[in-house]
Parts: C-alpha cells; structure tokens; sequence
C-alpha cells in the first residue's frame, strides 16, 4: 500500500500539519517547496475552501486603473486588482481602461440574474412525463415553498421544463443574493424533488442533475437563459480619440469586427470577441471567485456598431458571469483585501462587482482588437511578456 498524505483527525488545519504534509512531498518526491511554504494566512481560515492544505500558490498581481464605470450599483472611478501570469495584459487591459475613461467611462447593466439545478424524472413513457410537467406547473408555489426552507437568500424564480424520451428536465432557476450559488440550489432542489416524488406517483427514479444546468461547462443554454449574472458593458468611443490613442479608425476597427465574427462562427467558438476570459480569470483569482466558472464566465457576445457621426460603438454581453461577494473563497483574507480595494466586500455588492468586471473586460476588449490591428499585438508581447 503506497504511504498516505498525513492527516490529522481533530485538528488538520495547522501550520504543523501544512509543515507535515510538505516534509511528506518532499520525501516522496525530492522537490522543495519553499515557496509553497511562504505565506502570511492562517492554515485555520481555509477550512472550508481546501483539504490537505501544504501551503499557497503565488500568483503576480498587477492593477489596473482608473477605470470609470458607468453603472447602477458602480459608479465613479476603480482600480481593479489583476493576478496573471501573462505579461502585456495588465498593460493592454491598462491602455484599455484610459480610452474607456477618456470616452466618458463604461455603461454597465446586469440584465439578469439566475443560478440553476436540473434535475431530471424519468417515467414509463413520454405521456407520463408530460402529465408530470402540466403538474409541476399547477403546483409550482408548493415546490417554491419547499425549495426555500433550506435558505434564507435563495428564491426559486421559475421552473423551465424540457422533454426527451420518457424524461423530463427540470431546470430550476433561482436567484442567490451574494453568492455564487451552486450548492445552496444544489440542497433546495434536493429537498424540492424530494417533496415531488412524495407527492407524485409513477415516477420511475430522477436524478439531482439531469447536465442540463451544465455545471462549469458552457452551454448554448446559459447563452440564451443565463446562469449567474448577465452583464452588458457598452461605450461609444469618439472616432478622434480612438484614432489618437489607438492608431486606428473606427471604421478599420468595425470592418475586423465582420471578419473576425465569420473566424469565429467557423470555429464554433462560445464567444464573439477577442479575450473576455483573460480579465475574468484575473479578478477571478484576486477576488477568490471559483475560477472553474470561467469555463461558463467566458462565453460572450460582442457587438460594435458606427454612429452617423463616425463614433465607435462597442458593446459586450456576458451572460453567464458566475461571482459571490460572500462565501467560499471571497472570505480568504488576500482576496477579501482585493474585494475591499473595490468596495466590493459582503452583502449587497454582487451586482456592483458584476458591473466592475463587466467594464474591466470591455477595457481589454478594445485594447486587443486594437492592438492586434495597428500592429502592436506582436511587438508588445515581445517586448513584456518574455520572462527573460
């Protein structure tokens, strides 16, 4: 039997179990690990967000700013906390949010707003499972009720239904307050499907998660219906002011715009645009969102138009941004500094950082698009993003 990772029964997040743990890597496989080792956080804090805890991941972390965001719940200027790796992107997504500011700043939305659970029925024929979905319907306050004892922010807003086979999918859509959400709709569609196989006969077996909430997977689905928040950033941006801090034109910028769109229609791509997942990923990281999400997070909707009077329009929509400003890792004290950089720590601040990452990723958008096009994608990455 190949030796165990050292646990410790009673008392496992400690610094003597984390040093425990790393003296066993280390003897196990030759490599140190001093700098896994190094950090300033209390190993008791992150229960609840790691199991067999040996130390951190160390990852750079840049600022972007000031970024002018034009929102209902952001307003006013914000310097935005990055961690990559990538050289040139705090840089571009820098150039990005000056243009932004200079063209009066970022107007962002959150148009929607829905985390799911899927469960799945499955019974002896397709007219069975279409009687179940006319009740689910005629019964859909009870099951609301029932949903609801296990959370005091989560609401069950609507249950959209799908037919296949002798089954029928439930997708539950709720509402989550601050936080993400997964698992608090997770436990209320658990009890909500319990209270249904009481109080329905002929259901063969269902299960919790039928894949149609698709779960840190991207989905044509979440495009059309949303999962987590679903931000639109849009800004119009002055043809001369464009030209001046870009070096290219607002028409040369839209003609990409109908080129690259083909390319990525071709590829089958979830996303219209250059790189939405580079500045979601980095404030992912910083603000301690789980950053499997941006398997859904990334897919958007870019859309650029020119005003009569030669102005550039450029908008992106996201419609499955999945954050939390409350619980699982945002209560880690480095990303709770970074939430706190943005005003954007506890209750009440879902939407508001929405808004900021909303505007932060039109920010890189623009810079790339722009980049690649007067030529400086190359010549930049060459010049910062070698790690000599």
């Amino acid at each position: 039997m190949s030796n165990k990772i050292p646990r410790n029964s009673e008392n496992d997040y400690s610094e003597a179990m984390a040093q425990q743990r790393r003296e066993f890597v280390s003897e196990q496989t030759d490599a140190g690990l001093d700098h896994v080792g190094h950090y300033s956080i209390d190993p008791a804090n992150t229960a609840g967000n790691i199991e067999n805890f040996i130390g951190v991941a160390q990852v750079p972390m840049g600022l972007v700013g000031p970024l002018r965001v034009n929102g209902e719940h952001a307003s006013g200027e914000f310097y935005v906390p990055m961690a990559t790796s990538e050289g040139t992107l705090i840089a571009s997504y820098n150039r990005g949010a000056r243009l932004l500011s200079e063209s009066g700043g970022a107007k962002v939305t959150v148009v929607d707003d829905a985390m799911q659970r899927a469960p799945v029925f499955i019974f002896d024929d397709a007219r069975q499972a279409r009687d179940f979905g006319l009740w689910v319907d005629e019964n859909f306050t009870e099951i609301a009720e029932q949903a609801q004892t296990t959370t005091k922010s989560g609401k069950l807003r609507d249950i959209q239904q799908f037919a296949a086979a002798r089954m029928r999918y439930l997708r539950f859509n709720y509402t989550t307050g601050d936080a993400a959400g997964q698992n608090m709709v997770g436990k209320a569609t658990f009890v909500a499907c319990e209270w249904i196989v009481a109080n329905y006969p002929g259901i063969r077996r269902y299960m919790l998660s039928g894949a149609m909430d698709t779960d840190k997977k991207h989905s044509q689905l979440n495009t059309m219906h949303t999962r987590g928040k679903r931000v639109v950033a849009e800004v119009t941006i002055p043809n001369d002011l464009l030209q001046k801090t870009m070096n290219i034109s607002a028409t040369a910028l839209y003609k990409a715009r109908s080129i690259s769109q083909v390319g990525a229609f071709m590829a089958g791509s979830n996303n219209t645009g250059a790189h939405s997942a580079n500045g979601i990923t980095a404030v992912f990281i910083a603000t301690g969102q789980d950053v499997a999400n941006v398997a859904e997070s990334s897919a958007a909707i870019v859309y650029a138009d020119i005003d009569d009077n030669g102005d550039y329009y450029l908008s992106i929509t996201i419609p499955s941004m999945i954050v939390a400003t409350f619980g699982g890792g945002t209560g880690l004290p480095t990303q709770q500094e970074c939430l706190n950089v943005l005003g954007c720590n506890g209750a009440g601040k879902v939407h508001k950082l929405a808004e900021i990452i909303g505007a932060t990723v039109l920010a890189g958008e623009i810079s790339l698009m722009s980049a690649v096009l007067a030529g400086d994608w190359v010549t930049s990455h060459d010049a910062l993003g070698r790690n000599r």
